[in-house]
């Protein structure tokens, strides 16, 4: 295991893959760890250097008080990344993390090579849904809360057939401290990025699950249209992750996106 010290932090990461290819760093969602890019990454692994990590309040960083912010996060990443020479690298975030993905394009345009952004948006949720679920969270904890997130992460189909490893992202989503989830969650509800991310020059690759009910397809949608050079991909039998449903399919439009953008 590999840690880093950033401002206020101490992250968890993963450096992998072939140490003289292009980077491409791996932002996980909120509630999970860097864990739900393991059946992505073997695509990849003769040909790039695969970058992870568990984002502050998360799997095995630190957990400091919140709140946190964007800026925050996204800071989070520049300093990891700083720390392991990595000076330009392609960004691939699910859902928070691809608002982080977002915010390190907008700070710092010069270190994004390219941008893939799933099942994410430049606002995702009201302020009101936010503060209740963060209220909620630090009164009681994430599990009185788990099934219902767990049935927007994933699509109904994955709940009924793969019922052991539904119990185990239940274990990940619910193992996630109370203080990291709930000041993530203020970081998402303090982020409107409409009017900024028609700034963003770096080409994107925007993937969304047909069956996600926590940025629904149409809203996915709405952030390509939002970005100058952006593609919108549409991935059946897939919720809120697909790099947990989805694995192969996800990893072959990264593939493609990479070769368009001349990175392959």
């Amino acid at each position: 295991m590999r840690f880093a010290a950033v401002p206020g932090a101490v992250l968890h990461y993963a450096d992998e893959g072939f140490a003289g290819g292009l980077p491409l760093v791996f932002i996980n969602s909120l509630g999970t760890d860097l864990r739900i890019w393991d059946d992505v990454l073997p695509r990849f692994s003769s040909t790039y250097r695969l970058i992870r990590y568990d984002k502050r309040g998360h799997g095995l960083s630190g957990c400091p008080t919140g709140p946190y912010s964007l800026d925050q996060l996204g800071g989070d990443l520049a300093h990891l990344l700083d720390q392991l020479g990595v000076f330009r690298a392609v960004l691939i975030g699910d859902s928070v993390g691809g608002m982080i993905a977002m915010n390190v394009a907008l700070e710092r345009p010069d270190r994004v090579a390219g941008l893939v952004l799933c099942d994410t948006a430049a606002k995702i949720g009201e302020a009101v849904y936010w503060t209740e679920r963060i209220t909620a969270v630090r009164s009681a904890g994430i599990v009185p809360l788990a099934e219902g997130v767990l049935t927007r992460w994933l699509s109904p189909a994955f709940i009924r057939r793969q019922k052991t490893a539904y119990q185990g992202y239940f274990h990940m989503l619910t193992r996630t401290p109370r203080e990291g989830y709930a000041a993530t969650c203020e970081a998402i509800r303090d982020t409107d990025l409409r009017q900024r991310v028609g700034q963003i020059a770096a080409p994107a690759l925007v993937v969304c699950g047909a069956e996600d009910q926590a940025t629904p397809p149409d809203m996915v949608s709405e952030l390509a249209d939002q970005l100058p050079d952006a593609r919108f991909i549409l991935i059946p039998d897939a919720g809120h992750i697909p790099a947990i449903e989805q694995p192969a399919e996800l990893a072959a439009h990264i593939h493609h996106f990479l070769r368009e953008i001349e990175y392959v």
